[in-house]
């Protein structure tokens, strides 16, 4: 067993290795804090027959145990992944991902178990470390090591993985990966920063990565093993050069078709009449002439944009495709918005809830709801192709997060705005840069919904590509740029500053300098978006939609609250059904009333109000008669509330049956003379009519005992024997 310590950030961080899941191609334990998790990485012996990529698969497995929870349900045992394990197994992928070899087809699986959470110590920038360390000590071919941490912004200055408390003030949250040389990852929200905050913060995440990384090296150095050898794949060169002289000119006129389906048509049907010019010749040589083929096409593009500085579809490097924007398609919903980039078009919609459809969380972080959410759907429709919708995927859920996320800093709180709020993003087109559709789209539906957002966010992808010393960066990339070209950076913000980031690269690592001019390419690009969205619709719509819940909020005493729920929660179901409302009431006393109909939501603010209410001495009440008795009557004067009408108090004049003065469902004005000292309420009908002068008489409460003998004399005034001695037997 081997121990390789450090300080990071003031708490100590470790890799441990030869102790556990030694099986394994390689394993290590990464501790920091209290934080443990377990990563490993495993290779299967032989390539995947049939595969043209590499098949790597990254699991984050989420133990509750490791907060000292256990799983809700009947099953009492984690499911599947939740999304926040998801968007971290997603944030281990993507910088390892380009750090293997080219050629390598081995299946590699890396799976990292989380034990035990300290939530000062994040575990999924862990997991990033962890994998790193696993297949550097292992026979896994791996160009690393990298390092990974969390930067925050408190104060002015970036912070190296904050505390929970210091995260509480961050106004930003960015996850970093880097090699020795450049940066691999970045992964961000933030709360309006400008271009060189972030770049401070990103260039303090590389600083302190170095570190991570010189631990990883000493690892390596006492204990690494030889690694795998990978052969990379080279055509013939006899045969490149015949397929580039067969087909060069076909591939040129192919990429700068505009239209994406025709040109991905004209590519194929390039591609299927080479391998069939070629089969006959070299029938043994199919992938000779198919990567030749796919060489010479990433080429043609790379060398259009680089040499002739003209992109496929005849724009200039930071040109915009064509934008078309409409708000309020859907006359149903509460906020519906229909953003289209060039070929990239996404349908948003806005849903407006009662607090009580918050999204219930059950993971390792302490935020227990989300009362804001948003969806991503990426139908096979979008790309012209027949497929099968079985749930979101991964990247669904990657690609609703990071739209979530751009938003979340405008998002009004729930003291301004006491809603839940759903997005649905639909991608019903797709050529490139459909997550920054999203957060156009969403924006657009919010404001159309009438949600009072801070500010309007819009997006932008940005594309690299690099040979040499040569390189452009394009903005709002497509679908061909991202598949043949070198990054994937999408940017989102408003008019003040940043709010999310996202970079994956496919080559090994972005200088500060490639970075910066990145950035302000993209502030530029997202700038001119927005104006041509505030164009549409310049701020949210004063009204929400007819169709969307009113909320009415209301303060009781929380002594009061079980007067509104009642026994089992019998009135408060009473109320809802009754009102057509949804009624969520909170421990400090704070009650949320959702209704469609306003009317609806009043009436059900005055019930509540009267059963909260206190019943007063000497008041008069219209009181409901619940119940008859010989000794008198119950009456209902508030909800929930009952008291008694003694015989003697119906009427001025005497009574001889209850009945003769009231019956079950009368309705009757009653004063309260008293309440006991057991909260038993005491009612007179006659003190609360005038008699036959029209005068009102006074009244006072009697004791129950004296109460009593007044109700035996008033009964044995009606006996027919009442002035006959009566005789012991």
């Amino acid at each position: 067993m081997k121990i390789y310590k450090m300080l990071l950030a003031g708490r100590e961080f470790s890799f441990e290795t030869g102790r556990i899941a030694q099986q394994a191609s390689g394993s290590v334990l990464v501790r920091y804090g209290d934080t443990v998790v377990l990563t490993t990485a495993t290779a299967s012996a032989e390539p995947r027959e049939g595969v043209d990529f590499f098949p790597l698969t990254v699991d984050y497995e989420e133990r509750l145990y490791a907060v000292g929870k256990i799983p809700g349900g009947f099953i009492k045992r984690e499911g599947r992944p939740t999304e926040k394990a998801i968007l971290a197994a997603r944030l281990t992928d993507r910088p390892c991902r380009p750090l293997f070899p080219k050629d390598f087809r081995n299946a590699v699986h890396i799976v990292t178990t989380v034990l035990s959470v300290d939530q000062d110590c994040p575990p999924d920038v862990m997991s990033i470390c962890g994998a790193s360390a696993a297949l550097s000590v292992s026979h896994i071919p791996f160009d690393g090591p990298i390092g990974a941490v969390l930067v925050g912004w408190v104060d002015g200055r970036p912070v190296i993985n904050p505390t929970q408390e210091e995260a509480e003030e961050s106004r930003l949250h960015l996850v970093v990966a880097s090699s020795r040389d450049a940066i691999m990852m970045v992964e961000a929200g933030a709360n309006e920063l400008s271009e060189e905050e972030i770049l401070e913060a990103i260039m303090a995440g590389h600083e302190a990565n170095q570190e991570i990384i010189a631990l990883q090296d000493k690892m390596v150095a006492e204990i690494g093993v030889e690694k795998m050898s990978v052969e990379p794949f080279t055509p013939e060169e006899e045969i490149a050069a015949q397929v580039r002289e067969f087909v060069a000119g076909r591939i040129n006129a192919a990429i700068r078709i505009v239209e994406k389906k025709e040109r991905e048509a004209t590519i194929d049907a390039v591609r299927e009449e080479t391998v069939m010019h070629f089969a006959e010749n070299y029938p043994e040589n199919e992938r000779d002439v198919l990567v030749a083929f796919e060489n010479l096409l990433k080429e043609t593009m790379r060398n259009m944009i680089l040499k002739e500085k003209v992109r496929p579809d005849g724009r200039s490097h930071d040109e915009i495709r064509p934008l078309s924007i409409e708000v309020g398609l859907l006359p149903r919903t509460h906020g519906s918005a229909l953003f289209r980039r060039g070929q990239t078009q996404v349908l948003n919609v806005c849903t407006l809830g009662a607090p009580g459809d918050v999204q219930r969380l059950d993971g390792l972080g302490l935020e227990e709801y989300k009362r804001y959410m948003h969806h991503y759907n990426f139908p096979p429709y979008s790309v012209g192709e027949a497929g099968f919708m079985r749930g979101a995927s991964r990247r669904d859920i990657g690609h609703g997060a990071l739209a979530e996320r751009a938003l979340l800093p405008v998002i009004p709180s729930q003291e301004d705005f006491p809603y839940t709020i759903r997005l649905v993003s639909e991608v019903v087109e797709s050529n490139g840069s459909t997550s920054m559709g999203a957060v156009c789209a969403s924006t657009l539906s919010l404001m159309d919904a009438g949600v009072p957002i801070r500010k309007p966010v819009s997006g932008i992808a940005m594309g690299l590509i690099k040979e040499g010393d040569e390189l452009a960066i394009l903005t709002d990339i497509q679908g061909i740029e991202d598949f043949l070209g070198d990054m994937d950076f999408k940017v989102a913000g408003t008019k003040d500053g940043i709010t999310a980031l996202q970079m994956d690269i496919k080559i090994k690592g972005l200088s500060k300098d490639i970075l910066y001019r990145a950035l302000k390419q993209a502030r530029k690009a997202y700038l001119y978006i927005l104006e041509k969205m505030t164009n549409v619709i310049a701020e949210p719509r004063p009204e929400l939609s007819p169709y969307a819940p009113r909320i009415f909020i209301m303060h009781i005493d929380p002594d009061k609250i079980r007067d509104v729920i009642g026994p089992g929660g019998k009135m408060i179901n009473k109320i809802t059904q009754d009102t057509e409302t949804e009624i969520e009431i909170e421990p400090d006393g704070k009650i949320y009333i959702a209704a469609v109909n306003p009317e609806n939501g009043r009436k059900a603010m005055k019930i509540i109000e009267s059963l909260t209410r206190d019943v007063e001495v000497g008041e008069i009440y219209i009181g409901k008669i619940t119940r008859v008795e010989k000794y008198g009557a119950f009456a209902e004067i508030l909800p929930g509330k009952e008291g008694l009408i003694h015989i003697s108090r119906l009427s001025h004049e005497h009574v001889e049956r209850t009945e003769d003065v009231l019956n079950i469902g009368d309705e009757t004005p009653v004063k309260v003379i008293g309440i006991d000292e057991r909260g038993r309420i005491d009612l007179s009908r006659r003190a609360a009519i005038p008699n036959e002068k029209g005068e009102m008489i006074e009244e006072e409460m009697l004791p129950r005992r004296e109460a009593k003998r007044e109700f035996k004399k008033e009964e044995r005034r009606g006996h027919p024997n009442h002035n006959k001695k009566r005789r012991r037997t």
